[in-house]
C-alpha cells in the first residue's frame, strides 16, 4: 500500500518536473513544431519518461550511479533541446547546463526538508520504545504517512525552487533572441558551473549506511548543514546576478548601437535637409523665370496669330515674327512645360519643414524600388507651434517610413500584382499629438511573447530590428508612448507625443 501511494506521489511529480522543462525551453527556443503545445507535451513526455526509467532502473543511488545519472539527465536535456526545438545556438548550451544545474540545487535545498523531517522517526521510535502505541500496526502506520508528507514536502519545495529560479531567469533574460558570443557564453555558464561543481562534490560525499539508506556529509557535521544551503543558495544568487548582468550588457550595446544608428541618422537628415533647401531655393528662382519665360511665349503666341490673322504686313515685319507655329505642336508643348512647372512643387506639405523634405525624399527613394507605391499624407498636418525638436520628429517619421518602405518591397516581392501604400494622419486631442503610419504588408509577422515590437526577419539582426525601439525611446522623452496593430494585411503605426 505504501509502495503504491509513493507511486502515486511521484507519478505527477514527474509531469510539473517535466513542465518546468518546456517553459524553460520554450521561453528561449523555437519549437520545430506547428504548435508550441506540442511541442512542450513531447518535452514533458521525453523527460518524464526518463525520470521514471531511471528510478526504476537505479534504486540503490550509490555515487557511481549518481554521478551517472547526472550525465544522462544533462544528454538527455540536450537531446530532447536538439529534437523538439531549433537548438543550434550558443544560448542552447546555456538552457541545459543551467537546467541541470538549477536542478541539482533544487534537490540538495529540498533534502534538506527531508533530514529535517526525520527526527521525527526518531521521535516514533523512542515512542514505541516506551509503549506510547496500542500495536506494531500503529506503529508503522505512523511511520508511513510520516515518509509520505515527507515525499510530498520535498517534492513541494523541489517544485517551488525550480520553477520559481526558471521563472526569474525567463523575466531577467529579455533579449532571448539576442546572439550571444563566445565571450558572453563563458561569463554566463562560470556561475552554473561552479553550481554544478559543488553539486557534483555534494554527490560524491554520499555514502551507504547499513541500512542502506543515503546520508550525507553534513549529517555527521550539523555545522554544515547551515553552510550548505548557504552555499547553494548563494549559488543560485550568482546564477541569477550572471543573467541580470548580461542582460544589463546586452541593453547597454543596444543602447550604443542605436545612439550610433541615431547620429548617422540625424547627419543624413540635416545633410538631406542641406540640400534639399539648396535644390528648393533653385527651383523656386527657376519657377519664377520659367513662369516669365512662359508669359512671353504665351504672348509671342498671340502676336504670331495676329500675324496671321493679317497678312498684309510688310517683308520687315515678318522678320521681327517669325512663321507661326501650329497649334497643336505649340499647345502640346506649352502644356508639358506647365506640367513640369506643377512637378517643381513641393509634393508633400504638412506644415513642417523637416516632415515635409523626409517624405519628399522617402517618397523619390521609395518610388525607385516600387513604382505604384501610393504615400498619402494629405491627413498628416502639423501645428505651428511644436513642442518636439525636429531630429526627434525626423527620427519618428523616419523609422517609421523605413519600416513600412520595407514591409511594401517585400509585399511587392511576394505579390508585384498587391497593392502597396503608406498612409499617414495626425490629429490633436487635449494636450497629445496623435501620429498614425498604416502601411500594407504581406500578413506575416514574427512575434515572441516576451518581445514589445515584432522581430526583424533580417539575418543582421544586431544592425536591424531597431527601429520601433528608437521611435519608442524618443517618443518617452515626450511623455508619449507607442502602440501597434494589425487589421487584416495592414500595419499600424501609432505614436502619441505630448
Amino acid at each position: 500500500m505504501y509502495s503504491l501511494l509513493s507511486t502515486c506521489l511521484e507519478v505527477p511529480f514527474i509531469i510539473l518536473h517535466g513542465y518546468c522543462l518546456q517553459f524553460f525551453y520554450g521561453s528561449f527556443l523555437e519549437s520545430r513544431m506547428r504548435s508550441k503545445k506540442t511541442a512542450g507535451f513531447l518535452t514533458v513526455i521525453g523527460y518524464g519518461t526518463w525520470k521514471l526509467g531511471s528510478s526504476i532502473l537505479w534504486k540503490n543511488t550509490t555515487t557511481r550511479i549518481m554521478l551517472l545519472k547526472l550525465l544522462i539527465t544533462i544528454i538527455v536535456l540536450a537531446v530532447l533541446a536538439l529534437a523538439i526545438y531549433r537548438a543550434w545556438k550558443r544560448i542552447a548550451v546555456f538552457l541545459i547546463l543551467t537546467f541541470a544545474t538549477i536542478n541539482e540545487i533544487s534537490f540538495f535545498l529540498s533534502y534538506m526538508l527531508l533530514q529535517l523531517g526525520s527526527n521525527l522517526f526518531d521521535l516514533w521510535n523512542w515512542c514505541f520504545l516506551r509503549g506510547c502505541f496500542s500495536s506494531g500496526d500503529t506503529y508503522l502506520t505512523l511511520i508511513h504517512v510520516t515518509a509520505l508528507l515527507l515525499q510530498a514536502g520535498n517534492y513541494v519545495v523541489f517544485l517551488l525552487i525550480l520553477f520559481v529560479t526558471l521563472k526569474l531567469i525567463v523575466l531577467i533574460f529579455r533579449e532571448k533572441d539576442y546572439m550571444i558570443h563566445n565571450t558572453e557564453l563563458l561569463f554566463i555558464l562560470a556561475p552554473n558551473l561552479i553550481g554544478l561543481l559543488i553539486c557534483l562534490l555534494l554527490r560524491t560525499t554520499i555514502e551507504m549506511t547499513g541500512n542502506d539508506a543515503p546520508r550525507l556529509l553534513y549529517d555527521r557535521y550539523p555545522l554544515l548543514t547551515l553552510i550548505i544551503p548557504a552555499i547553494l543558495i548563494l549559488s543560485l544568487f550568482s546564477i541569477l546576478c550572471g543573467v541580470k548582468l548580461l542582460q544589463d550588457m546586452i541593453v547597454l550595446s543596444r543602447e550604443r548601437s542605436s545612439r550610433t544608428i541615431l547620429e548617422k541618422q540625424i547627419l543624413s537628415m540635416q545633410e538631406h535637409m542641406a540640400e534639399m533647401d539648396r535644390i528648393y531655393s533653385g527651383i523656386r528662382s527657376m519657377k519664377h523665370d520659367m513662369k516669365n519665360t512662359l508669359s512671353v511665349v504665351m504672348q509671342l503666341y498671340t502676336q504670331s496669330r495676329q500675324t496671321d490673322k493679317y497678312p498684309d504686313n510688310t517683308d520687315s515685319d515678318k522678320t521681327l515674327w517669325p512663321e507661326p507655329i501650329p497649334d497643336q505642336e505649340l499647345k502640346a508643348y506649352l502644356s508639358e512645360l506647365n506640367k513640369s512647372m506643377d512637378q517643381l512643387t513641393a509634393r508633400f506639405k504638412t506644415g513642417n519643414h523637416v516632415a515635409d523634405v523626409l517624405l519628399n525624399m522617402k517618397y523619390h527613394e521609395f518610388v525607385r524600388m516600387i513604382p505604384d507605391l501610393q504615400i498619402l499624407a494629405e491627413e498628416l498636418i502639423f501645428p505651428e507651434q511644436l513642442t518636439i525638436q525636429s531630429y526627434d520628429l525626423g527620427i519618428i517619421l523616419g523609422n517609421a517610413l523605413d519600416n513600412a518602405g520595407a514591409a511594401c518591397r517585400k509585399l511587392k516581392e511576394k505579390e508585384p500584382d498587391a497593392r502597396a501604400f503608406i498612409r499617414l494622419s495626425s490629429f490633436r486631442k487635449g494636450k497629445f499629438l496623435f501620429i498614425k503610419i498604416e502601411n500594407s504588408f504581406d500578413g506575416t509577422i514574427r512575434q515572441k511573447k516576451t518581445s514589445e515590437f515584432p522581430l526583424t526577419d533580417k539575418k543582421d539582426k544586431e544592425a536591424h530590428g531597431i527601429g520601433l525601439i528608437n521611435i519608442r525611446n524618443t517618443v518617452e522623452k515626450y511623455q508619449g508612448a507607442v502602440d501597434w496593430r494589425i487589421t487584416g494585411r495592414v500595419f499600424t503605426l501609432s505614436v502619441m507625443i505630448r
